[in-house]
């Protein structure tokens, strides 16, 4: 895909949503750490679901690890692996207040020290809460990229590093949602919506299917 072209899919983007933003609720960056923890094969509407009870009870570092394992469990148990998830927490919690004064870290290399929270969770909260141009390859992104073939790769690293690349930097602060989105609503992975899709006639999918009219 040439540059002209890419260029063309992130204004029709920009236009269709100026201001893209994560699906999750969350009201400060400690708990959009968590519902991302939290999100991790799971959709973001079952983690709005559970966390929309347990912040109002627990929202800080503090609060979540006096709750302890058994109470947090049962806030989250709706979540898929939310045995795991509820140790990570409380882990990353207990580091939070020890090393980081309670605060969630700004760089990658201290985001990833923490239990539960891997490349693409640091990506998000590093984009979202902070601001930096990060793309978070989900199964959306990295299914987008390659079929659009915006960037195409093998990996979730190489489609990573191949956005950071290839996206123009006017739009590389929101690219990441707004392709997570177009391939949770319209890109999809069994039966992509290509007469609904903004960008089909710039897509250079092989197999879209659009009317001509």
């Amino acid at each position: 895909m040439n540059v002209e072209k890419r260029i063309q899919i992130f204004r029709i983007l920009e236009e269709k949503n100026p201001n893209p933003t994560t699906e999750l609720q969350y009201n400060s960056t400690f708990e959009l750490l968590i519902s991302v923890i939290l999100s991790a094969q799971a959709t973001d509407v079952s983690v709005n679901k559970a966390t929309a009870k347990l912040f109002l009870i627990a929202n800080t570092p503090e609060a979540i690890k006096k709750l302890g394992l058994r109470k947090l469990t049962d806030y989250i148990k709706s979540i898929g692996l939310f045995k795991t998830k509820a140790k990570n927490i409380l882990k990353t919690c207990s580091i939070l207040i020890d090393k980081f004064g309670g605060e969630v870290p700004k760089n990658r290399e201290d985001l990833e020290s923490l239990p539960g929270v891997g490349r693409k969770t640091a990506n998000v909260v590093m984009n979202t809460a902070f601001g930096i141009p990060t793309i978070a390859v989900d199964t959306h992104i990295f299914r987008v990229s390659n079929r659009t073939k915006i960037a195409r790769g093998k990996s979730v690293l190489e489609v990573e590093k191949k956005l950071l690349k290839l996206i123009p930097k006017d739009f590389l602060q929101n690219a990441h949602h707004w392709l997570i989105l177009h391939g949770r609503y319209i890109c999809k992975a069994r039966t992509p919506l290509c007469n609904d899709c903004c960008i089909a006639q710039l897509c250079e999918f092989k197999d879209k299917r659009v009317d001509e009219k």
